[in-house]
């Protein structure tokens, strides 16, 4: 078990497992059969993603809207009197004409063979209504950097907006080895052949597989529980092997 030790100067930013919430940015609770709209938790790789780091949320309370006006970024909300404290403030700045940087102050120890990567919230992809901030990919070596001084988020097209509301998760933190250790080769004629096979009998078997748990949308989607089954039993063989 990987240990993640946080410092926190904002203690409202409550980083913690991400988590789908439903009802809500995962969501509706809609059950996996015939007529129902599909979710993006009807989706088990999206849901493991989803749920693979760390989530930040809002510290402020009254919400930020960030536009872009004449081509410039405009950053709109009201942070409350300047703390008496060296920092910056307020804690949102305009970085170029398609940027902005969050004063994010969060320190995140993890092992030496490890780093963080900052990535938009998974909610980001779940927005109808294209509010949901973008935070931009970065990683960062903690092992030796103590402090994650500021984030930086890109600025919505002209015409949209942003919204950072209170208590909303707005970033997720996940964790990855340090380097990238692997080299991008091309399968030999056996992987290929043990994997089109593989392939093929789960095609093969998905009538099996997938046994009542075929279902179609709303919008005459068509999802069933193949994938979801392996898994299933993936984990548990693993599960097995470890005891």
């Amino acid at each position: 078990m990987r240990m993640v030790k946080y410092r926190l100067v904002e203690p409202r930013l409550r980083p913690r497992r991400t988590k789908l919430e439903m009802p809500g940015w995962g969501g509706k609770a809609e059950p996996r059969k015939d007529g129902s709209h599909e979710q993006v938790w009807h989706c088990m790789p999206f849901t493991e993603g989803a749920q693979y780091g760390i989530e930040l949320f809002y510290p402020y309370d009254n919400e930020l809207r960030v536009t872009k006006r004449d081509g410039k970024v405009v950053l709109d909300g009201d942070f409350g009197p300047e703390p008496d404290s060296d920092l910056q403030w307020p804690p949102f700045r305009a970085f170029g004409e398609n940027y902005y940087t969050y004063q994010l102050l969060l320190d995140l120890k993890v092992d030496e063979d490890m780093a963080i990567r900052t990535e938009p919230h998974p909610r980001y992809y779940t927005d109808a209504n294209d509010e949901a901030p973008l935070a931009v990919p970065a990683l960062l070596r903690t092992n030796w950097w103590p402090m994650i001084s500021f984030v930086v988020f890109k600025a919505p097209p002209q015409g949209c907006t942003h919204i950072f509301r209170p208590g909303e998760p707005f970033m997720q933190i996940i964790f990855l080895p340090v380097e990238p250790q692997f080299e991008l080769v091309e399968m030999n004629e056996e992987e290929e052949a043990e994997r089109e096979m593989r392939g093929r009998r789960i095609h093969a078997s998905r009538d099996t597989l997938s046994k009542e748990t075929e279902w179609t949308s709303s919008t005459d989607t068509v999802f069933d529980g193949t994938y979801r089954h392996i898994l299933r039993a993936a984990k548990a063989k693993t599960k097995e092997d470890e005891s």
